[in-house]
């Protein structure tokens, strides 16, 4: 989101840069591809979790079942995001959407990850999760709501100070994103689909269906190369892209 958010100041694309709420609706909506994506590439899991929630509702044996155990701690991560983004959303909208927010968060919080990535144990799989870890997950998700703050890196970086491995870090990142991000996106497209114009109608079109095709290719070469790799690279993509942003502040050349 906070890539959007640069690139729509660089470019000035219509609509976008006009408002703070024209871009953080914007931002919502687009991410409905993404989520989109998540869904089909975790589409037997979430089916699966689904089923045995219900199971578990109405009958004690389907409630120990680890399938039961893990769809509570996906919900359980959802909350803290769920709860502040209503308490803080007209903050989080119109106040800290700023480029020069954006900078530092990006190189703060690229920092976090890399410290989680160094020094989490990596121990602990996904099968191993708990109330309190889930909880983890969710705050770090929750701080997402500050621009630049990536959502997936600062959960991802709760799972890995707790001791989970990259994989099961990402992997349980991106099932707790889709409840908080798809009623996020549906809100912001229903409250804002009546003013659109239809240039900014078609190009959030476009540019929603180009977040599914990445989207998907991204989760599925992010989960492999996880199995061995770091997140070295992605700490230094957002340090050179947060340094290049306060460069670009301090000459004037973007707004913030």
């Amino acid at each position: 989101s906070a890539h959007v958010q640069i690139v729509s100041e660089l470019m000035k694309v219509p609509g976008l840069a006009d408002t703070n709420s024209a871009t953080t609706a914007f931002i919502a909506t687009i991410q409905l591809g993404t989520e989109a994506a998540v869904l089909l590439y975790f589409g037997k899991d979430i089916i699966r979790l689904v089923k045995a929630f219900f199971a578990g509702l109405f009958n004690k044996v389907a409630r120990a079942t680890a399938d039961f155990k893990m769809a509570l701690y996906v919900l359980i991560g959802s909350i803290p995001v769920g709860l502040a983004g209503l308490m803080f959303r007209h903050f989080i909208e119109d106040t800290v959407r700023n480029l020069w927010v954006i900078s530092f968060t990006l190189i703060f919080f690229g920092l976090v990850l890399l410290v989680a990535d160094r020094l989490g144990s990596k121990a602990k799989s996904v099968d191993q999760l708990t109330t309190k870890s889930a909880i983890g997950f969710g705050l770090g998700q929750m701080l997402s709501l500050i621009p630049g703050v990536s959502r997936s890196g600062a959960s991802i970086s709760f799972g890995l100070f707790a001791g989970f491995n990259r994989a099961s870090a990402a992997r349980f990142s991106f099932l707790i994103g889709i409840p908080a991000v798809l009623t996020s996106g549906l809100l912001q497209f229903s409250q804002s689909y009546p003013n659109l114009e239809q240039e900014a109608l078609a190009g959030t079109v476009v540019a929603t269906a180009t977040s599914f095709v990445v989207g998907y290719l991204v989760i599925a070469g992010l989960l492999k190369y996880l199995a061995k790799g770091s997140f070295l690279p992605f700490v230094i993509w957002r340090v050179l892209v947060g340094l290049t942003l306060l460069v670009l502040l301090t000459l004037g050349v973007v707004a913030a």
